[in-house]
């Protein structure tokens, strides 16, 4: 029985608040889930079946197939529920893995303790079934296996993911507090953006947000960035059924005619690097990039699409006060340019949001590193409608 064509318990992980996008991303692929919860997905399906979550999703981090559940409330009950495990059936001879960990149980304070335990068990199955001992280490270049342990219950997962896939693989050059690919993909699906109108991304940075647009918008996957998974070094790997996949991806990119996507920054630097970053993900004459104040950004009349900004929040002593001067200059912009628009301000400082004047019509809650953040959205009305929505709005708070 090869785990490749079986279907097992599979966990797509993913950070926090990302879920309900993770979640529509699984169904349009045509899987059925089982059971949501805050940081991920369960569903049905085989390693084939991984493989294409793998290649397409872009609010993932992991995704990971379930292979043993047992109770634990000792290292040892890890090692003992282990060794016994056909390890030989998965892992390949002469063969590298790695063990990675989520570990909350009262017997462990540091969890690479829990990952030796897992090491050492299947370390001695091979050896003993085998006569040789396989290399490890933590680098995730190799088969990865994963244990979860929460409490007394323990699950054991064949990673397929190994690196996270959170990090879609274009971006070399990351540039000052970039935010996280699979985060910037979640925070765009959460927008009203059509995928066809102009998409204007004043304050760009490295250009993940604007990428990201491109890519959604084309309906190119970040599969076609990374040449190396975990499911690649596990016993009863195919490579046609890979290269199929592969084939695939390359054949659902769409073009779109007339698209407009505009990023800017007032950092020459920043835009030199955000160019970089869109020709490795293959779409930068789809992106036209201009060194500017955002104020100065060229807003398409009458494009009806939307206008994205990710401002500093800042974290910093001092910062917080130099900044209420630039979210009300935001304000500004969004009431004097972007008519017809719908505007949004990812931001983790609701005090400075207070500062851009207008009330937001919504409020996505998301979190970026460790900070509690909002995607505000805002409906920036045109001509009569638009004069008399700011003259409401001046008498309001965000």
């Amino acid at each position: 029985m090869s785990v490749f064509t079986t279907p097992a318990p599979v966990t797509i992980t993913c950070h926090k608040r990302i879920m309900p996008y993770l979640e529509q991303e699984v169904k349009e692929l045509g899987f059925a889930i089982e059971e949501s919860f805050v940081t991920g997905v369960r569903l049905k399906a085989s390693l084939n079946d991984c493989i294409k979550l793998n290649l397409n999703l872009r609010c993932a981090s992991q995704v990971l197939y379930s292979i043993k559940q047992f109770i634990a409330n000792h290292p040892d009950d890890v090692y003992k529920n282990l060794e016994d495990y056909p390890w030989e059936n998965i892992l390949p001879d002469p063969g590298y893995f790695s063990v990675t960990s989520n570990v909350l149980n009262p017997t462990i304070n540091n969890s690479m303790f829990a990952n030796l335990r897992v090491k050492d068990a299947i370390v001695d199955r091979l050896r003993k079934v085998r006569g040789t001992r396989p290399s490890t280490g933590a680098d995730l270049t190799g088969a990865v296996i994963h244990l979860f342990w929460k409490n007394e219950q323990a699950e054991v997962f064949i990673d397929t993911s190994g690196d996270s896939l959170a990090r879609h693989g274009y971006r070399k050059i990351p540039g000052r507090a970039p935010m996280l690919e699979a985060l910037a993909a979640a925070t765009i699906m959460a927008t009203r953006w059509d995928r066809k109108s102009p998409f204007i991304n004043p304050m760009c940075g490295s250009g993940t947000l604007a990428i990201e647009a491109a890519l959604i918008a084309t309906n190119t996957r970040p599969g076609l960035f990374r040449i190396n998974y975990a499911f690649m070094h596990l016993t009863g790997y195919d490579n046609e059924v890979y290269l199929q996949e592969m084939e695939k991806l390359d054949q659902q990119i769409i073009d779109v005619p007339g698209l407009t996507i505009v990023a800017t920054d007032i950092s020459d630097i920043a835009i030199t690097n955000a160019r970089k970053n869109a020709v490795a993900a293959g779409v930068a004459k789809l992106i036209k990039f201009s060194v500017c104040d955002f104020e100065a950004t060229e807003v398409p009349v009458d494009g009806k699409g939307i206008m994205f900004m990710n401002p500093e929040y800042g974290e910093r002593l001092g910062e917080e006060s130099e900044l209420q001067a630039t979210y009300a200059r935001i304000g500004d912009f969004m009431k004097k340019k972007c008519g017809g628009y719908f505007g949004y301000i990812f931001t983790g400082n609701p005090e400075l949001a207070k500062k851009i004047g207008l009330k937001a019509k919504r409020r996505v809650e998301f979190y970026t590193s460790t900070i509690d953040c909002r995607m505000l959205e805002f409906e920036l009305y045109d001509g009569s409608r638009r004069t008399m929505r700011h003259k409401d709005d001046a008498e309001e708070t965000a």
